[in-house]
């Protein structure tokens, strides 16, 4: 299977300390690795959904090609019990630009290019193994906020792209920097999974129309503003063979104390998020399903929306409005493993799939404006993925998006891809 095949191959995302434990005991002292996808897209719908066609989006044939990302892990053992963990991804080629706030000219936004797509650090941290109960984990870390975050590789899911809904309203790979407990409980049929996290909150500067809290993560300077943190909590039951359920909670007090300007929330007061997810993945040999439902909430989202549309002309956020109140996403996948099914090894490891999606950036709003039907999304992909070697596969899939419940033009696209994922070198 390829969940099977990617944990024998790779901790890039630990979770359990038994996980940890096996994971690091398959080398004495170091080992580098990573994963990487390429991609090309058919599509045939325009650029822009929301103006210049009261339809939707415009029918127009265009191609796109781009590598996705690629992603470097090194991990190193200061003993068998103190353990280093890194990751640096340039995405989509590697370009980037950062942003200084010159106070001296009041406040003004500054923007300099500094580097080449986006390169980022996504994970840097040290873990402690204590005892499977619990252990200590501190630095920068991928929160296990969904089902794509926790499990975010391109083997970890069967289409050419991450799940649509689940990357667009919260961020993806979301990594934030804090403090971090987890653990294994129970043995046998009763095994529990869980991390309890402190980290760095979202910024109400980053939040709009179109993504809600996809675009919130803090990132665009040096420093981060840790005002109020947020706290994260995810548990797992691992009890059954080849079944994973899992739920997930995240609550951040008051986004507005991390904005760039923490001053222009002040008189909104605190501005509580929270946000609710559950998923499930099982897989044997015939088959591999998995399934998440993500489920937000944003206090005074109708401030908000004022204070972001008011804002400068120079800020690197969007200002899209109204923020909403609520946000949804859920959706399900089925890929059917046709080897297993063959009963041979001689038959290729083909997973004929099938994905639904539902996600709604703006499934309430509480602002005079009210909420743009085109940010409601439903869609259907049907593909294929070849496991060409346990750490390499090819994929292909067909994408149909049916926007504001069929009132606008639907968009549809071809995808292929190939996505790899493995320890190159180890000592």
């Amino acid at each position: 299977m390829l969940t099977v095949a990617f944990a024998a191959l790779t901790a890039f995302s630990s979770v359990s300390a038994q996980e940890s434990e096996g994971s690091f005991s398959s080398f004495e002292k170091f080992r580098v690795g990573g994963y990487g996808e390429m991609l090309a897209n058919f599509k045939d719908y325009g650029t822009n959904r929301y103006y210049g066609n009261a339809e939707g989006n415009p029918k127009m044939h265009r191609n796109t090609i781009s590598i996705p990302r690629f992603v470097l892990a090194f991990d190193y053992k200061f003993t068998s019990k103190w353990l280093l963990g890194a990751e640096i991804e340039f995405e989509s080629g590697g370009t980037g630009t950062a942003f200084e706030l010159e106070n001296s000219e009041n406040g003004e936004y500054e923007t300099e290019v500094e580097k080449g797509g986006e390169v980022a650090l996504e994970q840097f941290h040290i873990t402690r193994l204590i005892l499977p109960e619990i252990n200590v984990r501190v630095g920068h870390m991928v929160l296990p906020v969904g089902l794509t975050n926790a499990h975010h590789e391109p083997v970890n899911f069967f289409g050419t792209s991450r799940p649509e809904g689940e990357t667009t309203i919260i961020p993806s790979t979301w990594h934030e920097t804090g403090v971090e407990l987890f653990g294994t409980l129970g043995k046998g049929w009763a095994t529990f999974d869980y991390q309890a996290m402190v980290v760095t909150g979202l910024n109400a500067d980053g939040f709009d129309r179109s993504t809600w809290a996809g675009s919130g993560k803090q990132g665009f300077f040096e420093e981060d503003n840790f005002t109020s943190p947020a706290y994260v909590a995810r548990i797992d039951y691992r009890g059954v063979p080849g079944l994973r359920v899992g739920a997930s909670w995240y609550f951040c007090n008051n986004i507005g104390a991390n904005s760039d300007k923490p001053n222009t929330y002040k008189d909104a007061g605190d501005i509580p998020l929270r946000i609710y997810t559950v998923d499930a993945q099982y897989a044997n040999r015939f088959l591999t399903f998995r399934g998440n439902c993500i489920f937000g909430n944003l206090g005074k989202s109708d401030k908000v929306s004022s204070l972001i549309r008011n804002s400068g002309n120079a800020s690197p956020y969007s200002r899209l409005s109204p923020v909403a109140k609520r946000a949804v996403s859920y959706g399900a996948e089925l890929g059917l493993n046709l080897q297993g099914i063959c009963g041979t090894p001689k038959c290729p490891v083909f997973y004929p799939f099938a994905r639904y999606e539902y996600y709604n950036p703006q499934e309430e709003v509480i602002t005079r404006q009210g909420a743009d039907n085109r940010e409601q999304v439903s869609m259907w992909t049907a593909g294929l993925n070849w496991k060409a070697l346990p750490n390499l596969v090819f994929k292909a899939d067909y994408t149909t998006r049916r926007i504001g419940g069929g009132k606008y033009n639907s968009e549809n696209e071809f995808a292929i891809g190939v996505a790899y994922v493995g320890w190159f070198w180890s000592k």
